[in-house]
């Protein structure tokens, strides 16, 4: 195998100078951020429908650096001002890749500019939340400005996180919810004891055909503290308004819609499960109508590294109405911490998709990617 193009950036590993978290300016200001700096490389091939191998794709490597910073302002307990800029450099295999799947789900140089259409670079939330606290301890948080569903639904304590967990987008959101980010909107959290509900909506610039349209979504969640561990359970349930074409007439004014489950558990201190369930409507042209995703942690204190961790994901994605039958990931990693305030991951994906057409020519891309990621919080 030749790899060609290597594109990695590197950062220098001057981490021990950074603060190991949001630095307070004062009691009610502070600001914090992470710097992360990625490479992949990959091994891809074809093969036929009766798997003979066909030819190879061009091997390459690539790499991004985006840098995020966050901004915190609490004039007192019960509000709330933030601000989420984004910068980065360069857009990995993220462009160059046969997969339908991103091999790294973070924002990198293209996603940072022009978001949603709207000719705003670099800002991804600017948002107010006030919070009231009842006597039975419940509480109630309502957020406007620009927000991001991803903050909001769709969490999992394994399999959420781009910059310290996977790499693969499969593992950070279900994308069969089309989650919307970093647009205007308004969210509502409730929470009462083990109990959550989450309800948001938004006002996205355009979808990929250029329409502007509204999303919204609903969240259930069920928090119990076992003698296992602490749990997570979720149900999700999301929609768009009526500004995407039908997969057959290609006339405009269907919707999106989808459900799912989202369920983690830990296992005593060591290891942890998690497992995604989501499934789509297919009124209008979707890559993929269901997703079924699971996976293992393992925490290093089970080998004397208490920080470090290994994360171990499969997922399978049953295709939509467009041009692949099915897509099939894994993906393990190992993260070991360098200091308080930096981490390296050691990362290797599996992909496979399989399309539709009947072409006995076709050539579905499946192989290998192979990552490193630095990453340092401040």
């Amino acid at each position: 195998m030749q790899l060609k193009h290597f594109h990695l950036l590197t950062v220098p590993l001057l981490t021990a100078t950074l603060p190991a978290q949001a630095f307070d300016l004062s009691e009610q200001l502070s600001i914090g951020g992470i710097l992360a700096a990625g490479g992949q490389c990959q091994d891809v091939s074809a093969r036929l429908p009766d798997g003979t191998s066909l030819k190879e794709f061009e091997n390459e490597c690539r790499g991004g650096m985006p840098i995020q910073l966050e901004i915190s302002y609490h004039p007192d307990d019960a509000n709330e001002f933030f601000v989420k800029l984004a910068f980065a450099t360069a857009n990995g295999l993220n462009q160059v890749s046969p997969w339908k799947l991103a091999s790294w789900a973070t924002d990198l140089e293209d996603d940072v500019k022009d978001i949603n259409g709207r000719n705003r670079d670099y800002l991804l939330t600017a948002w107010y939340k006030h919070t009231l606290t009842f006597e039975d301890e419940g509480t109630l948080g309502t957020s406007i400005g620009i927000i991001d569903a991803t903050d909001y639904i769709d969490g999992n304590q394994y399999a959420n996180d781009e910059l310290t967990q996977f790499m693969n987008e499969v593992f950070v959101n279900a994308n069969t919810y089309n989650l919307g980010s970093y647009d205007a909107g308004a969210a509502l959290e409730w929470g009462q004891g083990e109990w959550t509900f989450t309800g948001l909506g938004m006002n996205i610039g355009e979808n990929d055909d250029g329409d502007n349209y509204n999303f919204w979504g609903v969240e259930i969640g069920y928090h119990p503290q076992t003698t296992l561990g602490d749990g997570n359970y979720r149900f999700t349930l999301t929609g768009t308004s009526s500004a995407f074409p039908d997969p057959v007439s290609n006339k405009k004014g269907e919707r999106l819609f989808s459900y799912g489950l989202s369920f983690d558990q830990a296992f005593g201190e060591v290891v942890g499960a998690f497992l995604r369930v989501s499934l789509q409507q297919e009124d209008t042209a979707v890559d993929y109508k269901s997703l079924y995703s699971g996976g293992l942690n393992f925490d290093g204190s089970g080998w004397n590294r208490d920080d470090d961790n290994i994360g171990i994901g499969y997922a399978y994605l049953d295709g939509g109405n467009q041009s692949i039958d099915q897509s099939q990931v894994f993906e393990a990693y190992y993260r070991t911490v360098l200091n308080e305030h930096a981490a390296i991951t050691a990362d290797i994906q599996y992909l496979q998709d399989e399309s539709i057409t009947a072409d006995p020519a076709q050539e579905d891309p499946e192989g290998w990617i192979f990552g490193l990621r630095l990453t340092a919080e401040f």
